[in-house]
């Protein structure tokens, strides 16, 4: 190649699995997001907690959007490709067809979705054990995780799912073997929720104990007895079969996958801070916490508050007439109504508790409620925002409730880095700015957004990036496709206020669980 000749550009795609939606983008060398797409995927809930999708449905909708973000690209210069998904378990039988999750015998519903609550039985046994494996997992397994759901399906789908099933993935393994025809896990989701050690590996004791020895008797082979670490190659990359059917070539380098927030954290958390004033510059990646703001930590709590509230109807109709977003109105109608004070101080005698679907984390116990106090007999405009701005905060206190059990286990975190669609919202990140001090001794902390909004999908294409071998390592492919678009700080003078905001925060779960033991005590 002569002096004046460029080396011709490479591109990633990355393709998201969310919980209503697949999402894909093309990526290039430097992080920048160059095409994007979405497409739907169904969901059924066929009773009160029962959450279920397709598998195929979930294929066909990958299929679509990666096809569309390649559109006039030159394939060859694609050279990897990675996904991430939600922890969802897809039960398929021994020839790799669909099996019903379901009482009704449909095969196409064959994927249990991780926000599925039925296995509450189930995992109070799995707690009851006190296993040691446990301590991996916070102390007390969450429903969300697969064993519990694992359990369910043997008790109470014996016959037409569980005696048949030949392998049970987790939904972004799945997806990497419907792309390479390889069935090794990767290590985050075995890891995360499926009770895998890195060092130990399975753990035949746990198994046996929570009565499901058979993964024990076939050497594991129907949960993954071939784990890699994400990023990894995986085989010969895409099969001809998955290429005509998402738009690319044959042999592309397939990465093992993760988990959706662990790649919104590889497509955030990396990037280069030198020059923004950040306490982190200089220290281990470690001390950053990334916070990845989708659907199951924030968008169906805030859209519960916002949709049931009588003043609702005026609000759509309002923020359609403005060509807005109904987030985006009611931040500018906070604005309005704030006067002389804070934005924040609106809700001096409005508290939220938002485990409307149980708590994950720190506390791991699905029986939580959300809690409200300070209601009045207001149903108009003013009340809704207010309500939505209490909400709104109540994540933040979450956000630091988590960090505090964290900093308390040893870690040291000093910068937040959010991505994900509320991260597009500039009240919901100031608030996890103000609200994020540790232990009532520091003023918040600053808050770093990404310079792609989609980072999640940057952390999959990530994937693909280090699969391809064009990067060392996925530290280096994260230094060099990560980037920090701004920083957010702290207003100092309101540190004395979340202070207080935290205190009645914490009240709020101990007098629940309080009158859980009042309504309990025989």
């Amino acid at each position: 190649m002569s002096g004046g000749e460029q080396k011709p550009k490479r591109y990633y795609v990355g393709v998201d699995v969310g919980t209503g939606s697949v999402r894909a983008a093309l990526v290039d060398q430097s992080g920048v997001l160059l095409a994007f797409a979405d497409h739907p995927i169904e969901k059924w809930e066929p009773q009160f907690n029962h959450h279920e999708q397709s598998s195929e449905d979930i294929w066909a909708a990958c299929c679509v959007v990666t096809k569309k973000v390649v559109q006039g690209i030159d394939l060859n210069q694609i050279r990897g490709l990675g996904f991430d998904a939600t922890c969802s378990l897809v039960v398929l039988d021994k020839e790799f067809h669909p099996l019903p999750v379901n009482h009704e015998g449909d095969s196409r519903r064959n994927v249990i979705m991780w926000l599925d609550h039925r296995a509450v039985s189930q995992v109070n046994r799995i707690n009851e054990t006190k296993h040691s494996i446990l301590q991996y997992v916070g102390g007390v397994m969450s429903v969300e995780m697969q064993a519990p759901k694992l359990l369910w399906l043997k008790e109470n789908l014996r016959e037409t799912c569980w005696d048949k099933a030949g392998h049970f993935f987790d939904l972004p393994d799945f997806l990497s073997w419907k792309a390479t025809g390889v069935t090794a896990r990767s290590l985050c989701s075995l890891v995360c929720k499926w009770t895998y050690s890195a060092e130990k590996g399975w753990d035949d004791s746990f198994w046996k104990m929570v009565g499901l020895e058979d993964f024990v008797a076939d050497n594991y082979s129907k949960i993954g007895n071939q784990v890699l670490p994400p990023g990894a190659s995986l085989g010969n990359g895409l099969t001809p079969e998955a290429a005509r059917d998402l738009g690319l070539l044959p042999g592309i380098a397939v990465a093992a996958s993760l988990i959706d927030a662990h790649a919104g954290g590889l497509g955030v958390i990396g990037a280069d801070v030198r020059g923004h004033g950040l306490v982190c510059e200089g220290q281990p990646v470690t001390s950053r916490l990334a916070v990845i703001c989708g659907t199951s930590s924030c968008h169906m709590g805030i859209d519960h508050m916002v949709q049931g509230h009588a003043a609702f109807p005026e609000l759509q109709a309002k923020a359609t007439a403005r060509c807005q977003s109904v987030y985006a109105y009611l931040n500018s109608h906070l604005d309005l109504i704030k006067k002389a004070q804070p934005v924040g101080f609106l809700t001096v005698d409005l508290h939220v508790w938002p485990d409307f679907h149980g708590n994950r984390s720190p506390l791991a116990d699905l029986t939580l409620k959300g809690m409200v106090t300070g209601l009045t007999l207001s149903q108009d405009l003013d009340d809704l925002a207010i309500l939505y701005l209490a909400t709104v905060q109540a994540i933040a206190l979450g956000t630091r409730f988590i960090k505090e059990a964290m900093e308390a286990a040893g870690h040291s975190i000093s910068t937040l880095f959010l991505c994900g669609g509320l991260s597009k919202n500039p009240l919901f990140v100031q608030m996890h700015a103000d609200i994020t001090g540790v232990a009532l001794s520091c003023a918040g902390m600053p808050v770093v957004l990404s310079q792609e909004v989609e980072s999640v999908l940057v952390g999959a294409a990530i994937l693909g990036a280090c699969a391809s071998g064009d990067f060392a390592s996925v530290q280096e492919a994260m230094a060099k496709m990560s980037k920090v678009g701004k920083v957010v700080f702290p207003r100092q003078e309101d540190k004395k206020y979340y202070d207080k905001k935290y205190q009645v925060f914490l009240k709020l779960v101990e007098h629940q669980m309080e009158y859980l033991a009042i309504m309990n005590d025989d």
